[in-house]
């Protein structure tokens, strides 16, 4: 079972996140809130990589709450495969939230925020890594305004 961690929280399981989002949102519920997921990702010794996932809710105006969770995989990956790697466990993740929060009436924007942009190695992948996202039903936010990734995901690996 994937455990999720939170600075202000503690560890909790996929469930308890979603019930503490819920409540989170329900305390102000005339703000406008942002779901924001995105991944990052570290190899280490070229044998193994370290995928951290982060799922943000941003109470636009008013700060927000995060929650994280990794997984460490014993295999050697290719810039380019963990990028797809990456891109892909944010889709997967944001497709989980969607059907345990698909409940609650509350009212958000979901984006999934993906570590390329157009400086560095990655440029080469924008468009494919983009439109494989939007492909898959989702806003998408590069570098950099893709935070989810680039800051928070990249603050644990």
């Amino acid at each position: 079972m994937k455990r999720f961690n939170s600075p202000t929280y503690g560890q909790m399981s996929f469930e308890q996140v979603v019930r503490k989002i819920g409540s989170y949102m329900e305390e102000a519920p005339d703000k406008k809130y942002r779901v924001v997921i995105g991944t990052d990702s570290q190899t280490h010794n070229k044998k193994e990589a370290d995928f951290v996932s982060a799922l943000i809710i941003h109470r636009v105006g008013s700060g927000g709450i995060y929650f994280w969770t990794r997984e460490k995989v014993e295999k050697p990956y290719a810039l380019r495969e963990r990028i797809y790697e990456e891109a892909t466990r944010s889709m997967a993740l944001a497709e989980e939230f969607l059907q345990a929060f698909k409940e609650q009436v509350l009212e958000y924007d979901l984006e999934i925020h993906v570590d390329v942009g157009r400086l560095g190695e990655t440029r080469a992948m924008i468009n494919e890594v983009v439109g494989m996202i939007r492909g898959g039903g989702f806003k998408v936010k590069i570098k950099p305004e893709a935070y989810g990734a680039a800051t928070v995901a990249d603050r644990y690996t």
